[in-house]
């Protein structure tokens, strides 16, 4: 059984290397497991089938990451390595580096650079810019890319976030989302904070790890800082910011929209995961398999103070098998709680050649608070994306725009 695994690590290793991390996450599965397929993961959603929006955990007990770029087996690796999961506790990031590190005994395999991109960025119009900068404060520093639109209202302008996933960076995951030809199109800003590999070896946003969930330290600091920072340069309009993310950009959107409440106006979270979904690697992997119960010391919920809190809207896959479709639920059922006479609407449709149930619930005053859009055949990617962009599937309903739609369309109360 050694051997054989050992064998599975190493072409799981080697997998991971060439950025092929869904794959690897099935060999060390198939190796745990004895050789057999893990079969309580998703692998056939029927477009007849409607998203359950009542999942039996709490949203505390599972939530998390995301990406093809960050999901391995986490007890059978820790232990094979000779660490001990149930007494010694690294971040996912440490994991992935040691499938990278040349010393490794019986791997020996060359390091690579986590993110690449995969196409040069589009020239701005005339009049725009995507300007790259860096913003510093006492949690640290991170360099964002900034995009201002050629035509802008004289003031009061939206601001919009975007958290890329993991092997992701500020010029792919605009080009993926084609977000910036929209804020050409509407008028508002556009910030792509970036995460460093010296942050995290795969560049993604550090979701589980404690510090990194709480306000006023850590990456949440340093994320809400850039956004008051571009706030008060640009007069932006307090009432329309908002963040989205993809993945491991989603599962901090979810940490973001919990630990500034009052800053964000609303969340888009697009195959991400619920706030205080895991606090270390093993509780990370358990959460993105949708199994809960392994965080442990989950931060408290901030209470947003705002009736029923951040307005949310969630896509995501039926059929994504590196963030388990569970997760998308708990973070619906987290927002859903914050309301206290909600009501519930479900319809069907198709878009861009996807079947999809959209999920509507609204708050007592009849304002849309929560939308969960649960996309037939879409597996983790961003729905209705450009191929310019990592990450992406062309077909479905188009996320960017219609997360768009949501945040921006002014909320108004409707009697019941």
């Amino acid at each position: 059984m050694k051997s054989l695994f050992s064998g599975a690590m190493h072409k799981a290793a080697k997998l991971t290397q060439n950025q092929n991390v869904i794959e690897a996450t099935r060999v060390i599965r198939r190796a745990l497991s004895g050789g057999r397929e893990n079969s309580s993961w998703p692998t056939d959603t029927s477009s007849e089938k409607i998203q359950r929006i009542e999942p039996k955990q709490t949203p505390a007990e599972v939530a998390g990451f995301a990406r093809a770029g960050a999901g391995i087996g986490a007890e059978g690796a820790a232990r094979d390595f000779g660490f001990n999961p149930g007494r010694v506790k690294r971040p996912l990031g440490e994991i992935l580096e040691l499938l990278r590190t040349p010393d490794l005994p019986g791997f020996g395999l060359p390091s690579k650079p986590a993110v690449k991109a995969r196409s040069a960025p589009p020239v701005p119009p005339d009049g725009a810019g995507f300007l790259t900068r860096t913003f510093a404060c006492e949690a640290g520093s991170r360099d964002y890319k900034l995009y201002v639109p050629s035509r802008m209202k004289s003031s009061k302008r939206p601001l919009i976030v975007m958290l890329h996933g993991c092997a992701q960076n500020p010029d792919d995951f605009a080009a993926g989302t084609g977000m910036n030809l929209l804020a050409e199109e509407h008028g508002f800003i556009v910030a792509y904070p970036r995460q460093p590999t010296s942050s995290n070896p795969t560049a993604c946003w550090n979701w589980f790890n404690i510090k990194d969930q709480m306000r006023d330290i850590g990456e949440p600091s340093i994320l809400a800082g850039i956004t008051r920072h571009i706030m008060a340069e640009f007069d932006i309009d307090s009432k329309k910011v908002f963040m989205a993310g993809l993945s491991a950009g989603g599962a901090m959107t979810a940490i973001m929209s919990t630990a500034y409440p009052e800053l964000y106006a609303a969340a888009g979270i697009h195959s991400g995961l619920a706030y205080g979904s895991a606090t270390d690697l093993p509780s990370a992997f358990a959460a993105m398999r949708g199994n809960p119960g392994l965080a442990e010391k989950t931060p408290k919920r901030r209470r947003s103070g705002k009736a029923g809190g951040v307005r949310t809207i969630v896509f995501h896959g039926a059929s994504d098998q590196t963030v388990h479709p569970a997760n998308a639920d708990r973070i619906v059922a987290a927002a859903r709680a914050e309301l206290s006479d909600p009501e519930l609407e479900i319809e069907q449709g198709q878009a861009g050649g996807r079947k999809y149930t959209r999920t509507i619930i609204t708050e007592a005053s009849g304002v849309p608070h929560v939308e969960y859009w649960a996309i037939q055949g879409l597996g983790h990617a961003w729905s209705g994306g450009r191929p310019e962009g990592s990450y992406t599937d062309h077909q479905g309903p188009d996320a960017t725009r219609e997360m768009l739609r949501f945040f921006l369309k002014r909320p108004t109360p409707t009697p019941r």
